[in-house]
């Protein structure tokens, strides 16, 4: 005689409604084990991404890129369209470029040209900021709509020298004298904490140095970030690219420190995730174990009147079995919203972008599920071979 499935989870569920006390107690055991395993996957996890952020904004993806003046120059240039053969390398994310365009800058016509000794005048591109991940402290940078004027955007450092700490709200921009030509100033920088000779310089707009300062276009040194995974890739082929001719002479500073911390710490995180994911599953599976054995010793009663009448081993195995799914499932979806809720919470107060792996909420579920199948398939055995007499004598 066989059962039907739906027969069968009537009768399982029937069984755990049956002693609600002892069913919730048995889902509570779960859920908690569900939900540490959830919490210690994603907690570390929105700790881990935190830190990993920390450690690319110390530049795990940016390269330096210089070179020595060829025989018979004076100063070190790449093409002009370095810049553009740079940003055809595949893993590459962002170019930018600055040139000295040897000008010297002073805070007035009557100041000697020594007032601004330190202080180098860079022709700089737009996207300069965005590449080595710079900031504004005042006013704005330079854009389409001002980079082919006389402005220029002054760093920390140079500010300080040049006795410009803040610009006012309201009212004309002040003005540095660089070379001949009156420059606004539009702003001034945070401290660049990737690229600090950024500080000690005044950023004026490619086509305005080229207008007025008498730039030839040619930079000086380029700013590359790349995909992590392939910097040090990119790093061995810049050379080659940006300057085919004098690819000896081209330097690219090596990859941050920073990028060899983050990675230890992806493979540190990952082996403790596994660890503890573990250990939270085998709490779950003892509770679960436990819990159906005990179902059985008390029902010895049940089995044996199921038995009498007409229920086969494989009956009694299989509503069993039924029964731990049933307490382990609803003790997985219980478990992976407490442990999502926890883990939200614990970011949020920490500070911490919310990071929760997807692994870890599938896992949850997935391995409740399967561990109450295992845990209950000892207990579901033990009551199916069972004899009716025997069962029905110790009730």
């Amino acid at each position: 005689m066989r059962i039907s499935v739906r027969d069968l989870v009537r009768i399982a569920v029937g069984g755990v409604t049956a002693r609600l006390t002892r069913a919730a107690l048995s889902v509570l055991g779960i859920a908690i084990g569900v939900a540490t395993l959830v919490a210690v996957t994603g907690i570390p996890a929105s700790g881990q991404q935190a830190l990993l952020e920390e450690l690319s904004r110390l530049g795990t993806d940016l390269l330096e890129v210089t070179a020595r003046p060829a025989q018979g120059d004076d100063v070190a240039t790449f093409p002009a369209e370095s810049v553009a053969m740079a940003e055809r390398v595949g893993p590459v994310t962002g170019v930018s470029a600055v040139a000295n365009t040897q000008a010297s800058v002073r805070r007035s016509d009557v100041a000697g040209e020594s007032s601004g000794v330190g202080v180098a005048v860079l022709a700089a591109r737009d996207d300069l900021l965005g590449v080595i991940d710079g900031e504004l402290a005042h006013g704005r940078y330079l854009d389409a709509a001002l980079d082919r004027f006389p402005t220029v955007v002054l760093g920390s450092e140079a500010a300080r020298w040049l006795g410009l700490t803040r610009l006012p709200d309201a009212g004309p921009a002040p003005q540095v004298l660089i070379g001949d030509r009156w420059f606004a100033v539009v702003g001034i920088l945070e401290p660049a904490r990737l690229v600090p000779a950024i500080d000690q310089s005044a950023l004026v707009g490619w086509p305005a140095a080229e207008s007025y300062l008498g730039f030839d276009g040619r930079p000086s040194v380029l700013y590359v970030t790349a995909q992590e995974d392939a910097i040090e890739d990119v790093r061995e082929v810049l050379p080659a690219t940006v300057h085919p001719e004098l690819a000896g002479l081209v330097s690219v500073s090596r990859p941050s420190d920073a990028l060899l911390a983050k990675r230890q710490t992806e493979t540190t995180f990952s082996g403790l995730f596994v660890g503890l994911a573990g250990v939270a599953l085998l709490v779950g599976g003892i509770g679960v174990a436990n819990t159906m054995i005990v179902s059985v010793l008390e029902r010895r009663g049940e089995i044996g009147l199921r038995r009498s009448l007409g229920a086969t081993r494989g009956h009694v195995r299989a509503q069993f079995l039924t029964e731990a799914v049933l307490l382990s499932g609803a003790g997985g979806l219980v478990g992976v919203v407490l442990g999502t809720a926890g883990t939200v919470g614990y970011a949020l107060w920490r500070g911490w972008p919310v990071v929760l792996p997807p692994a870890a909420v599938a896992l949850g579920l997935a391995g409740a599920v399967a561990v109450g199948v295992v845990a209950g398939l000892y207990p579901a055995v033990r009551a199916a071979r069972l004899p009716p007499t025997e069962a029905l004598a110790t009730a």
